[in-house]
């Protein structure tokens, strides 16, 4: 009788799961959302949607000259593609997951070599800017995103690669220390 139930539980799960993954599919087939079309854009750099399963990887994406921005259409290839069109600015390693952004070893304000960014941790006396890259280390892959407008208590992010382009965070001061996010938090930021 128990496995029978258990089964029965697992076969409901499986169903709503396939009907939300349709919905979502649907949803965006009807609002003519196909992976790989503008939905946001940041100083003339397009958010692309990636499709109902972000998971899937696309092709990889590349700048005109041959700069590898990533797969398309992830988190890691906007924040690459942005700092790339608008900054003006290769980063000195191409790879690596939204993790592997920021070096846990590296001290405030240090040179993070791989990206060839300065480094800032959450928690400390720098406080975010526009074009920042938030970095986020989660399980399994991390996230990224670009900072777009600093208040005295918030901070608004665009993204690629997530249910909304557009994010916004709490920014508190303690003691001259400034703190990003309450429940999700980056670990810190990069900039030019």
């Amino acid at each position: 009788m128990i496995k029978k139930a258990s089964r029965l539980v697992l076969i409901g799960i499986l169903l709503l799961s396939l009907g939300l993954g349709l919905h979502f599919f649907l949803r965006n087939l009807i609002e003519g959302r196909p992976p790989g079309k503008i939905i946001d854009n940041y100083k003339s750099v397009p958010v692309y949607y990636n499709g109902p399963d972000c998971t899937k990887d696309k092709e990889e994406s590349f700048s005109l000259d041959g700069y590898y921005c990533g797969l398309k259409w992830q988190c890691v290839e906007f924040v690459k593609r942005f700092y790339y069109v608008a900054k003006h600015h290769r980063m000195p390693d191409g790879f690596g997951n939204a993790k592997d952004f920021f070096d846990p070893f590296l001290s405030q304000g240090g040179l993070n070599q791989q990206r060839g960014l300065k480094q800032y941790i959450n928690g400390g006396n720098e406080k975010p800017e526009p074009d920042d890259i938030l970095v986020f280390t989660d399980p399994p892959y991390g996230h990224v995103a670009i900072v777009t407008k600093v208040t005295t208590n918030t901070l608004e992010v665009i993204q690629q690669n997530v249910k909304s382009s557009r994010q916004v965070f709490t920014l508190s001061v303690i003691n001259h220390h400034f703190f990003v996010g309450t429940s999700w938090k980056p670990v810190g930021w990069l900039r030019k």
